[in-house]
């Protein structure tokens, strides 16, 4: 993520007690951290939290003579690159929606000169209020990203819409208020991680694939505008931030799973390390030691990618290949095996269980090599060269 001049809003909803957490995340991320908050938020928690979290003085009235003019409603958002308000009550979205002034906060957002993103954060009800969704609505049409609410458990004790997202979930989600939205009102469908092919109930054939690649592609397609659904496999990673997940073990439950999703997708990412066969013999019980080793049967699972790219009026499909050598050729000729427009390739020795990768994009035009990089920024690139592949392909149709 790159580092960033964020100016954070904290307004009067039991939720500050969050924005203190948020405020230590994003300066540990690197980002340079500016808070201002409305009187409101003052009785939840002090300035001085977040004074010592922050580093910089924290501004609370709309008269601070400290910037330059005695105009903070100026000078703090012309030096920031994100106004983020969290929590946002219901009350500031109603300011900000109607262009209202009376405070520090609302007219920061009037005469800002960066973007604006709100984390909501109040009761169910009030954020079920037909006034308060119209000013939602009313926000999202004026350009302003809105993160969350989620929906649980309140302070009030109630259960439904309105928590404001966890300070952790936010941070993941700042990269797409920056990103631009090429894949707008795309269907993504991605597969990621290793699947799990039982011997008995304990044992079974798998691989070391770690999902990064496919959580980071997840995310970057997100960013990127598009609804995603990732159906994994087996691994240790937290589902991307409004990404529906799907769960499965087996080659043939991830078959199953997709094949119920790909004719409503636009596209289809086959980055899983899929098990090319699986234990036709499987036993019922655990394998106990008995002299001969036991005799395991195979057979092969079926081709996922393969598959999707053979659907009538299908989505388009990028592929990815794994391979220790000959990585170009070996991977060109899965390609057309294939018959998938943009295929992925990486050497194992690379990719497999690394935060970095190093791969090559081979499609009808030839190979496009990147440098190594993180895998999200591996996974910004693919987007990029995807949603380029997508624009094309629309123009010849």
């Amino acid at each position: 993520m790159p580092t960033r001049r964020i100016l954070l809003g904290v307004t009067g909803g039991v939720a500050a007690y969050k924005s203190a957490e948020l405020t230590r995340l994003l300066v540990k991320a690197g980002h340079h951290v500016e808070v201002v908050m409305s009187e409101a938020a003052t009785r939840f928690v002090t300035p001085a939290t977040f004074q010592a979290l922050s580093g910089h003085a924290v501004y609370t009235e709309l008269w601070d003579s400290r910037p330059a003019g005695a105009m903070a409603h100026i000078d703090l958002s012309r030096r920031a690159d994100l106004f983020l308000i969290a929590p946002a009550t219901a009350d500031t979205l109603f300011k900000i929606a109607h262009g209202a002034c009376d405070d520090l906060i609302s007219t920061l957002a009037a005469a800002r000169a960066c973007k604006l993103a709100v984390a909501p954060a109040m009761n169910r009800q009030m954020w079920e209020n037909p006034p308060n969704r119209r000013n939602v609505a009313q926000l999202v049409a004026d350009g302003v990203t809105v993160l969350g609410p989620a929906s649980g458990v309140q302070a009030c004790g109630e259960i439904g819409p309105g928590r404001m997202l966890e300070p952790e979930e936010i941070v993941e989600l700042l990269d797409g208020v920056f990103a631009d939205k090429t894949l707008a009102g795309k269907k993504v469908l991605l597969t990621a991680g290793p699947t799990f092919e039982p011997i008995d109930p304990v044992r079974g054939i798998t691989n070391i694939s770690s999902g990064k690649m496919g959580y980071a592609l997840a995310r970057a397609c997100r960013d990127a505008g598009a609804e995603v659904v990732l159906v994994s496999g087996p691994t240790a990673l937290a589902g991307p931030v409004g990404v529906e997940r799907v769960d499965v073990t087996t080659a043939q439950q991830m078959h199953d799973a997709v094949m119920a999703r790909a004719a409503a997708s636009d596209v289809f990412v086959a980055v899983a390390a899929v098990a090319d066969y699986r234990v036709a013999n499987a036993a019922e019980h655990k394998l106990k030691k008995q002299g001969a080793a036991p005799t395991l049967e195979l057979v092969e699972n079926p081709d996922i990618l393969a598959a999707v790219a053979a659907l009538p009026n299908g989505p388009f499909c990028v592929g990815f290949a794994a391979e220790s050598q000959h990585l170009i050729d070996f991977a060109e000729a899965k390609r057309q095996k294939k018959g998938v427009p943009l295929l992925v390739a990486n050497l194992v020795q690379t990719a497999m269980g690394s935060d970095a990768n190093e791969v090559v994009l081979l499609d009808d035009a030839g190979s496009h090599p990147l440098p190594i990089m993180t895998k999200d920024e591996v996974a910004v690139a693919i987007v990029r060269h995807l949603a380029r592949q997508l624009t094309a392909s629309q123009g010849q149709a």
